[in-house]
């Protein structure tokens, strides 16, 4: 694979140097993002909210640290009914409450959104998991179906990959720099993705969001908090779940989705060979989780 480049190539890339296979190059650029609104929850913390769909059931998406909207909606689109995403605190147009933040508070932004909208079911990817994990410990029949997308963290601190890339961007969207943002967000894609013109148009995107909305320096202790303090805790909880796993993910460990699986009473764990599934296996990612929750 050829080094990464920024800034992008004006026809959307891949830029090559040196000899090396050529063809057509073409790459459809970023959509634009739908609008928004602001939500004050009954916590005081206004939330940014999108709802897509219509009727029951409802499903509430939560998002993975650093995310946002763009990255739980495609797993959204085969699933029946409302759809309603959101940005945690710190994310987007979000509020950021002064103070250190733990998944406690992180489960309140989501109970507040799932609450407003009469969610019965819910999907959490990575952070959003962790967050949709603690709710369901304090509210074990909040749910009647649950979705666990790349769960990293149970009952033990995050990883210290998952410290040193928030720590990187968190780092890169202080600078103010673009090119300093894209190379830090570029850690985001899979290797054989990030010269392509489908990775230059993500690249995009993400770079004009984390701009434009930054992060909130709250979000650089997340990676120190737990989930749950005890696993044990998830034995009442009653939805029906779905654990989505990956092998060799530094930022999301096999373990603790296999961890979570066998902690939650009514729940199947599925497994995908190798990192990058939201590249990879889109289709099928899409697929299981929209069968599972429209079944």
């Amino acid at each position: 694979m050829r080094d990464f480049r920024w800034p992008p190539p004006p026809d959307g890339g891949p830029r090559t140097y040196g000899p090396g296979p050529s063809a057509p190059r073409t790459g459809r650029p970023a959509l634009p993002e739908p609008e928004t609104e602001l939500v004050t929850t009954p916590h005081g913390v206004r939330l940014e909210r999108l709802i897509t769909g219509a009727g029951d059931p409802v499903t509430v998406f939560a998002h993975g640290l650093g995310g946002g909207i763009a990255v739980t909606r495609p797993l959204g689109s085969a699933v029946s009914g409302r759809r309603v995403f959101f940005q945690f605190r710190g994310h987007g147009r979000s509020d950021a409450p002064d103070g250190r933040w733990s998944y406690a508070d992180l489960a309140r932004d989501l109970r507040a959104v799932a609450d407003l909208s009469r969610a019965t079911r819910a999907v959490g990817v990575s952070l959003g998991a962790g967050a949709l994990t603690r709710l369901l410990s304090e509210s074990p029949e909040r749910f009647d179906r649950a979705v666990f997308f790349l769960p990293a963290v149970l009952d033990q601190p995050r990883p210290a990959a998952a410290r040193e890339r928030l720590t990187a961007l968190l780092e890169a969207v202080e600078s103010g720099e673009a090119g300093t943002v894209a190379e830090a967000a570029a850690a985001e894609l899979p290797p054989a993705v990030r010269n392509t013109p489908a990775g230059w148009a993500y690249l995009r995107q993400r770079i004009d969001q984390l701009m434009r909305d930054g992060l909130a320096a709250g979000l650089a202790s997340l990676p120190d908090e737990v989930a749950v303090s005890d696993a044990a805790s998830l034995g009442a909880v009653t939805a029906r779940s779905l654990v989505i796993g990956c092998a060799g993910d530094d930022l999301h460990p096999l373990a603790v989705a296999e961890q979570l699986a066998a902690a939650l009473p009514d729940a199947t764990l599925h497994v995908y060979d190798r990192p990058g599934v939201l590249w990879t296996h889109r289709a099928d990612l899409r697929a299981r989780v929209s069968q599972f929750l429209n079944s």
